[in-house]
């Protein structure tokens, strides 16, 4: 169920798809690990407080992976969560999610990666229409839907695309907010306006927001504090050079991330 409302010159509207969450324990805050390259960094990132890895499909990408190691760290995940299943134990470590990252793929394609590596969600990071959208979510009715966004000066263009999506019935589990760099599908390390977020994300009304753009180990913490986003995205805040992840870095930003998230929930 959707319900809509306008406030002002703002477009708000609810968006009520619990079936479609990332995960149920939204106060824990959702940590996700970004351009992932080899079967060893998806294993090591596999740590308590990671909720998701990032598979970038993005050939033009630093951060793209290749298809048949998308394949691998797919299989291993899933393996790794049937082992815990079958323990059953009361409370068991889980894998995280994968999730695929695509800029302007065809319908097809997506559909190929879904099918090949048994993504946990999709994110569009592309110029993907609500039209788009709608035609994966008819096709993939169960996947979980991230849609990217760049953000400039306002959030209104977030606000309009959003409500073209509630009147097509789209759900989408998040939305990414990240740095508008021209020429730039994301990635690039610059600081997304935090405090225009702050002031602006309609988080009672629209999807969980998940902040993204220049997110490291230095001003997580703040950026949570700040944003007060459902979850937070990083990828090169955590490598040692472009596309390398660095285990030590990623530590680190885990722990502050989840020191931050843990005491926006004390408050």
């Amino acid at each position: 169920m959707v319900c809509a409302s306008r406030r002002g010159e703002a477009i708000a509207f609810r968006f009520e798809i619990p079936a479609f969450r990332l995960h149920d324990a939204a106060m824990t805050g959702w940590i996700k690990i970004c351009g992932i390259r080899d079967v060893a960094t998806a294993v090591e990132t596999a740590v308590p407080g990671v909720s998701a890895i990032g598979l970038n499909f993005f050939e033009k990408s630093v951060r793209h992976v290749r298809h048949d190691v998308a394949q691998e760290i797919g299989w291993r995940f899933a393996t790794l969560a049937e082992h815990w299943a079958s323990r059953q134990l009361a409370i068991s470590p889980s894998s995280p999610m994968t999730v695929g990252l695509f800029v302007n793929h065809s319908l097809e394609t997506i559909s190929q990666f879904v099918s090949m590596v048994g993504l946990g969600a999709i994110q569009l990071h592309g110029d993907e229409s609500p039209e788009f959208l709608r035609e994966l979510h008819q096709k993939h009715p169960q996947q979980r839907l991230i849609k990217a966004f760049r953000v400039g000066d306002s959030l209104t263009p977030i606000a309009e695309f959003l409500e073209e999506c509630r009147q097509l019935n789209v759900p989408l589990a998040g939305c990414l907010l990240d740095a508008k760099v021209d020429g730039a599908f994301g990635g690039t390390g610059k600081v997304a306006p935090w405090e225009l977020i702050a002031n602006d994300y309609d988080r009672a009304n629209w999807p969980p927001l998940i902040l993204a753009g220049g997110l490291t180990a230095e001003n997580v913490a703040e950026a949570i504090q700040t944003v007060q986003p459902f979850g937070v995205d990083t990828a090169s805040g955590v490598e040692s050079s472009p596309g390398v992840k660095d285990t030590k870095l990623l530590a680190r930003f885990v722990a502050e991330a989840r020191r931050a998230f843990a005491e926006l929930g004390d408050h």
